[in-house]
């Protein structure tokens, strides 16, 4: 049974987790541009075959990113082509509860080894999805058990949305 209305922003946010989970964890961030396919095979008739037979959704294209820099601060100096209808990112993270929260530490290090040691993290893959019209999708999926559930919905992580949704601006 799906619970989230499907569009072709879903359908690229849930390839783009599909595919940086088929590698594994312990993965850098990823960044890919959302490119129309019918474009795409417009301006490369060669690609069709490789391509979606969708031709209403969108096309991933995985970008290079930089080493040793936070996704974050790589996203503020991104600025798209016209080309380029949408953007997602795929970052691991780790998740507290929101009463190991009230807890953590001011220093932003101390919070990073803290967060690490703590007895209830959850590690976790974020998938953000948006397009320039405003639309965004998203997707968390637990490192443990090894089939947790991938949940999804429009606003699950609203600070990588926001990010991408400057980029595109």
């Amino acid at each position: 049974m799906q619970l989230m209305p499907d569009s072709p922003l879903r359908q690229a946010a849930l390839e783009v987790e599909s595919h940086v989970g088929s590698e594994g964890w312990d993965q850098a961030p990823r960044l890919f541009a959302l490119v129309p396919t019918a474009d795409l095979i417009a301006a490369e008739p060669g690609l069709a075959e490789q391509l979606s037979d969708d031709h209403d959704g969108y096309t991933p294209i995985e970008q290079e990113l930089p080493q040793g820099r936070e996704l974050e601060d790589l996203l503020t100096e991104i600025e798209w082509p016209d080309a380029v209808t949408g953007c997602a990112a795929v970052i691991e993270r780790i998740m507290l509860p929101p009463e190991a929260e009230e807890s953590l530490p001011d220093d932003p290090e101390a919070i990073v080894e803290v967060a690490a040691s703590h007895p209830d993290r959850r590690e976790v893959r974020l998938v953000a999805a948006v397009t320039r019209d405003g639309q965004a999708h998203s997707a968390v999926r637990a490192k443990d058990p090894d089939d947790a559930v991938l949940l999804e919905g429009p606003d699950l992580v609203p600070g990588l949305i926001e990010h991408l949704r400057r980029t595109l601006t």
